[in-house]
């Protein structure tokens, strides 16, 4: 009897230790499966290169964190970086997963770093990736992969440091801490893809950039970031079956950008 509780209490411990195993293993390359993904997939889309230092996957928690992304810069700027992300965090509905729309409950993006880079008298670094990510959406007939809904979408603590063409006299880095960007219901009519999340992302900085800028920054480059705007919602107004919801942000945009040149 002794020997046989013996030999239970090993195979116990020894299923116990398989079991403690294959957690620790499951997670260690599903976190860096994710990574390896996203890097992938952002790239693709924002057409140069994305890094992340380290993602936490919790499969059964519906979670997902990244720290320090990195957004590389388009070839000829001098900078390397053009954005950097302390830490972001998901929380998704586990069993959407399996859907063809993915719910996202919430997104927040803490403490981020835009390198504005103006090259030439109408050209910078932001512009570029937006016109590289628009220029993909309106190629495209349907959104790429999963659509995705998402709840609540929050960016904080935004520093952006534009580096200016030198005026002898004057500082050629500007930097602008910009308030806070809320967004919610995102993807209500099912068209929404990582390309286009990213897209509204980036539109969201630059026109904080173009608002917050007035007066401070140069105009010529404040009136890019109104052009890449307007540009933005011209696209938008001309491909309407993409969804109601994408022109009510770039008018909405527009407007905000119109109002501080009216009062001058």
């Amino acid at each position: 009897m002794k020997k046989s509780l013996k030999a239970l209490r090993i195979i116990l411990l020894v299923i116990a230790i398989l079991v403690v195993a294959v957690v620790i293993i499951v997670d260690l390359f599903a976190d860096r499966a994710v990574k390896i993904g996203i890097e992938a997939a952002a790239t693709k889309t924002l057409n140069v290169a994305v890094d992340i230092d380290d993602v936490e996957l919790s499969i059964m928690g519906g979670s997902l964190a990244l720290q320090n992304l990195i957004i590389k810069n388009p070839p000829g700027y001098q900078h390397d970086k053009l954005l950097e992300l302390r830490n972001a965090r998901i929380k998704v509905n586990v069993r959407s997963l399996l859907n063809d729309v993915v719910n996202i409950r919430q997104i927040k993006l803490n403490g981020m770093e835009v390198t504005l880079e103006q090259r030439g008298v109408s050209g910078n670094n932001l512009q570029d990736v937006i016109k590289s990510i628009v220029s993909k959406d309106k190629q495209a007939s349907q959104p790429s992969g999963k659509k995705l809904h998402i709840d609540n979408l929050e960016i904080s603590d935004v520093i952006v440091k534009a580096k200016l063409l030198p005026v002898p006299g004057k500082a050629d880095t500007v930097t602008l801490k910009l308030s806070p960007i809320k967004m919610t219901d995102l993807g209500s009519d099912n068209k929404l893809d990582t390309a286009e999340l990213s897209g509204r992302i980036l539109l969201a900085i630059a026109s904080g950039v173009a608002e917050q800028g007035v007066g401070v920054l140069p105009k010529n480059v404040v009136d890019t970031m109104k052009s890449t705007l307007d540009k933005t919602f011209d696209l938008g107004k001309a491909a309407s079956e993409k969804g109601q919801e994408l022109m009510d942000v770039g008018k909405g945009l527009i407007e905000g950008l119109l109002k501080p040149k009216q009062e001058e």
